[in-house]
């Protein structure tokens, strides 16, 4: 998970209103469109926010679009970003109304640029003609350009400083302080009320009894399953595969059920832990959509994964995690509630990285913690009784 200042994709716009659907454990209530002033009396009623980057980095941004939709509640808000994007639109279609996937470029690494479709996207979300367009993408040094370029008529935009045509819209880039905070800056600038820290993620009820019955299928308990995701979009993040399997083969000897998810791009992590286990544990990788994976999320007991975008499900959804962080910046990413969610990291001098593959062959931040460490914390978080705060 790196948002510096990373990402991008295409040039469709798709409207992505979605129906209501019920909030998961922990969410706050999202039906509220309220404001003490309307957007159409502030001259607000269309507003582009550019943040092209992944699943985990959307949700950390919930805060700050709820914010947002509630000081604009009449305003259409459309998401720039990722292909994967429209999911995320479709599901928080009370904060956000459409989407327009942004085709890439060079400078920004999430996906392949696609320097060609740059200039029909640029007309695109000109002919949008938005009133206020918000940078909510990284520190602005290879963004504010293309937030810019939008044709809004107004740009709010992270900066490293306050220079530039309209210094009075540049919000210093927080360089410490955890993601949702940062963003929430964007929203303070405007003078918009914060509507809380908390995350969130709805999950409707055909996803929850589709869970159900995939979890009858593989007869799985929810009160005894603990879901094991050892996959990361970047190999820095990962811990070890064979520490994966002991810790699970740890956990079965213990009464546990196990069950390992991923997406069908991790295949080949899941099938290396599954090889290197003793003992059974349920495949669920590519078995699930993300709602699916999120209401299983929400009824196990317990979610053990690195610093990627499940740790925020997790969070969202109010299920206790153990997150090992390899390589990334944990004050900024960890998840804020440290009763249920405990990080398991090493400082080390090269560390926050922006690496796909670790620099050194040994990966000391993930091979520094051990099966043993990670095992006692887990088993501390299923049990009953409350648990002290962990660092």
């Amino acid at each position: 998970m790196v948002a510096r200042d990373l990402g991008a994709s295409g040039a469709l716009l798709s409207s992505a209103r979605a129906a209501p659907a019920s909030s998961a454990r922990g969410a706050p209530a999202s039906s509220a469109r309220r404001s003490a002033a309307p957007a159409r009396a502030q001259g607000v009623e269309r507003i582009a926010v550019f943040r092209a980057l992944q699943l985990g980095d959307l949700l950390c941004a919930v805060p700050a679009l709820r914010a947002l939709r509630h000081g604009f509640p009449d305003a259409r808000i459309t998401l720039i970003g990722l292909p994967s994007a429209a999911e995320f639109v479709r599901r928080f279609g009370c904060y956000v109304d459409d989407w327009l996937e942004f085709p890439g470029i060079a400078a920004l690494p999430e996906q392949p640029a696609r320097a060609e479709l740059l200039p029909a996207f640029f007309a695109r979300a000109r002919a949008m003609r938005f009133d206020l367009a918000l940078q909510m993408h990284g520190s602005g040094e290879r963004t504010n350009s293309i937030v810019r370029l939008l044709g809004a008529q107004r740009n709010v935009a992270f900066g490293l400083s306050a220079h530039g045509p309209n210094p009075d819209d540049i919000v210093p880039w927080p360089e410490e302080g955890h993601e949702i905070e940062r963003l929430l800056r964007i929203t303070d600038h405007l003078g918009l009320p914060r509507q809380g820290l908390e995350l969130e993620l709805p999950i409707d009820e055909l996803e929850r009894r589709r869970w159900a019955r995939l979890a009858r299928r593989r007869s799985l308990d929810p009160r005894r399953l603990v879901l094991v995701h050892p996959g990361s979009r970047l190999a820095s993040r990962r811990w070890p595969a064979q520490r994966y399997a002991a810790l699970c083969d740890r956990l079965s000897a213990r009464g546990w059920q196990v069950a390992l998810t991923g997406t069908s791009e991790e295949r080949a992590i899941v099938d290396a832990v599954l090889a290197a286990m003793h003992s059974p544990a349920a495949d669920l990788c590519g078995c699930t959509t993300l709602g699916e994976l999120a209401a299983a999320i929400e009824s196990c007991r317990l979610l053990v994964c690195n610093d990627t975008s499940v740790s925020h499900v997790a969070s969202a959804v109010g299920t206790r995690s153990v997150v090992i962080a390899s390589g990334s910046e944990i004050t900024r990413w960890r998840p804020l509630n440290r009763l249920l969610h405990s990080v398991l990291a090493t400082d080390l001098p090269c560390r926050p990285c922006a690496d796909a593959v670790c620099r050194f062959d040994d990966h000391p931040c993930a091979t520094a913690i051990d099966v043993e460490r990670v095992f006692e914390l887990a088993l501390h978080h299923l049990l009953p009784a409350s648990l002290p705060e962990h660092a």
